[in-house]
């Protein structure tokens, strides 16, 4: 239904119209023209109060042609360019017309305010990959992978080293306070731990350390003079301070070891499950017959490769058989991080 916009001086636009109207729709039917703008009367009219302007629902009733006539002929110069200052000037538009002009917008802003935003980049730092020994987890990202962990790249006194250069010196011998205990063998996703009841510890420069526990790396992670050897285990305690002492038994390929032995027969069928072992465990069995020794400060071999750790390394390796080194390497093909510069550290050698 057309809706009257603006009124000025309706009875001589009426007249207007009505002069014109056989002129109009023949310009209005005929495709690619557009009506023409018609010339205001000479004779200037009062404008017409609002009150007596026809009702949109009276025009209906009457529905005579002359009236349909004069519409049509409005809708065409309503659609005209003529200027909006012209005062005999009948400007009509529909409210179809006035909803389509403003629809555009409206979907555009409908459109700016629906458009999802995108998610920001998911940061691997509250998904780090869990430390390991090859690919992006490998030892030459550690220091990267946590805050706690900077001290495996940082750091100037770390763990393993290749031992060359001792000064042989007289040490005194570790004193080792081990008895048969009972154990707990696990399977960490690292290495083959056994956890150890307490009561075992070692006593070297006037302090006393507890036994923790200890592990195994395949091939040994340290070197004596360039010597690599098939395995090692490694003895981990800590004293009263809080201090680590770590004592290095180091395996080679020969016959089998009894105590390596009872710790397989114990292993977990599942990675991360702690299997409490019957009977008991004399870590005496695992030391050499020969006491002498290498020591330097360095730090854990793992993350958060901590540093300040006492390293005992036992000179004389213990043999273990091709068959029990078989069953760790079915787990750990290889678990040892690379070696790491001495940094000029002092070594000490036992005569």
């Amino acid at each position: 239904m057309p809706e009257i916009r603006t009124f000025r001086c309706l009875p001589a636009a009426l007249a207007v119209l009505t002069l014109l109207a056989p002129a109009a729709l023949r310009a209005g039917d005929a495709p690619g023209h557009e009506a023409k703008p018609a010339k205001a009367a000479p004779e200037a009219r009062k404008p017409v109060a609002a009150a007596e302007a026809p009702k949109p629902a009276a025009r209906l009733e009457a529905q005579d042609p002359m009236d349909r006539l004069r519409e049509r002929l409005a809708e065409k110069l309503g659609a005209t360019k003529a200027a909006p200052t012209n005062p005999n000037v009948l400007r009509v538009a529909t409210r179809a017309e006035a909803d389509a002009g403003a629809a555009p917008a409206a979907k555009a802003a409908t459109a700016a305010t629906a458009r999802p935003r995108p998610k920001p980049a998911e940061s691997h730092a509250g998904h780090a990959a869990h430390w390991s020994y090859d690919g992006e987890g490998g030892p030459a990202n550690w220091g990267a992978m946590k805050p706690e962990f900077a001290k495996c790249s940082t750091g100037t006194r770390q763990s393993p080293i290749d031992i060359r250069d001792g000064i042989r010196v007289q040490l005194d011998p570790v004193q080792f306070d081990y008895k048969p205990s009972g154990f707990r063998v696990i399977d960490n996703g690292h290495t083959v731990q056994v956890n150890v009841a307490a009561g075992n510890a070692i006593e070297v420069m006037g302090r006393r350390y507890e036994l923790l526990q200890f592990h195994f790396h395949r091939p040994s992670e340290e070197r004596i003079d360039g010597r690599q050897f098939d395995m090692v285990a490694h003895l981990v305690h800590k004293d009263l301070e809080g201090r680590l002492a770590v004592v290095a038994v180091l395996l080679d390929r020969g016959s089998a070891q009894p105590l390596v032995q009872t710790i397989w027969n114990n292993l977990p069928l599942e990675k991360g499950d702690e299997v409490p072992a019957r009977g008991a465990i004399d870590l005496n069995t695992l030391l050499p017959p020969d006491p002498s020794y290498f020591t330097y400060m360095g730090s854990l071999t793992t993350p958060p490769c901590s540093e300040g750790v006492l390293w005992m390394v036992m000179k004389q390796p213990v043999s273990i058989s091709p068959e029990q080194i078989a069953i760790f390497s079915r787990l750990y093909p290889m678990n040892a991080r690379p070696i790491q510069s001495a940094s000029g550290r002092l070594i000490k050698e036992s005569n």
